[in-house]
């Protein structure tokens, strides 16, 4: 398939800038593929399409606040540095993104907080917006790093135009997270309320949990209309023995294993054995999911609505069809689902 299959026109009034007042009250679209028939719910209603034995696998990956301000030393213009991911602990090195990215070269300081007690010297050059900074900073790497937080703001995607509010702190953080580093939410999980996920367990549903740190990579334009020369930006994975566990006792049985959101679903199809189990895996993965595709390890999953020409958007179709999902999704539209990060939600059976 090409990238022009997965265009279509989305009314910029459908990208959600705020969550639903109560995280299981969204919008829940069921599809059915056997039947190819479309269902409309509330995400709490979920637990009807789930019975005891069955398992649903969680990223519990935590955005940390990735998003920070500074002042370019000498002229005090304004920087805007999203940390990307830590390269080196001890001496403190950082990938990183800058903005504007013209003003940044290597040798410049950037000083942050009112105080200035927090500084970053420009070390390398990686991508046209990319340096890596080396922090300096007198104090323990655990002073440094409540630092960095106390400074940093929830990385809220770029087309929310509105500033971050104190919600979104806790809003955009599955309420399951617990291994900080992702730059992202693993936004299927954003709808699962306490309540429900109590209700989810009495009911006898199983729960593996694995940890995929959501990069900005994820949400990288496809400038290639040929799927195949796309490269994924690598984002850290790890898949303990417990959740192997659970979640090949279940295939075993043949109940439900449903992947709870696209990085779980990447997740799950990066560390598959020969004889179709998954396995414990810790390390980089790079996988790019696109039709046609035979999934090895999930029979189901939730998922949010994505943007045109996403590799979300492939993955998904390579999961229910290419055929239903873009006819899922312009009944969304008709409809008013939201999309995007604080959309609405997507069952597929």
């Amino acid at each position: 398939m090409k990238l022009s299959h997965f265009n279509f026109e989305l009314p910029k009034e459908l990208l959600a800038e705020y969550p639903s007042e109560h995280r299981d009250e969204s919008r829940l679209m069921v599809l059915h593929r056997k039947e190819q028939k479309i269902e409309h719910k509330m995400f709490k209603d979920l637990i009807d399409y789930f019975d005891e034995g069955d398992v649903m696998v969680l990223n519990n990956t935590k955005v940390f606040p990735a998003r920070l301000f500074g002042n370019k030393e000498k002229t005090g213009a304004r920087i805007e540095v999203f940390l990307l991911r830590e390269l080196n602990e001890e001496q403190r090195l950082w990938d990183v993104l800058v903005d504007p990215a013209r003003k940044i070269r290597i040798g410049n300081k950037l000083y942050f907080g009112d105080d200035e007690s927090l500084v970053a010297e420009v070390i390398d050059n990686t991508t046209s917006r990319g340096r890596t900074l080396r922090f300096l900073y007198d104090g323990s790497y655990e002073e440094f790093r409540k630092k960095l937080n106390d400074l940093g703001e929830t990385p809220l995607p770029k087309y929310i135009k509105r500033e971050v509010e104190e919600t979104d702190e806790e809003r955009y953080q599955t309420i399951y997270a617990k291994t900080e580093g992702a730059v992202a939410a693993p936004t299927a999980g954003l709808h699962f309320s306490k309540h429900l996920l109590k209700r989810l367990e009495i009911k006898g549903i199983d729960f593996a949990e694995l940890t995929l740190h959501v990069g900005l990579g994820t949400f990288n334009p496809v400038e290639v209309e040929d799927l195949s020369k796309h490269k994924m930006d690598s984002e850290e994975l790890f898949i303990n023995d417990k959740a192997v566990e659970i979640v090949n006792s279940a295939k075993k049985n043949k109940r439900k294993v449903c992947a709870i959101g696209t990085t779980a679903m990447r997740g799950l199809e990066s560390s598959v054995s020969s004889d179709l189990k998954l396995n414990p895996y810790e390390g980089w993965t790079n996988k790019f999911i696109f039709p046609p595709y035979d999934f090895s390890i999930a029979n189901c999953m939730v998922t949010n609505f994505h943007t045109p020409k996403s590799t979300l958007l492939m993955m998904i179709s390579a999961f229910a069809g290419h055929d239903f999902v873009m006819k899922a999704y312009k009944e969304a539209i008709k409809e008013g689902y939201k999309f995007y990060s604080y959309g609405d939600a997507m069952l597929i059976l």
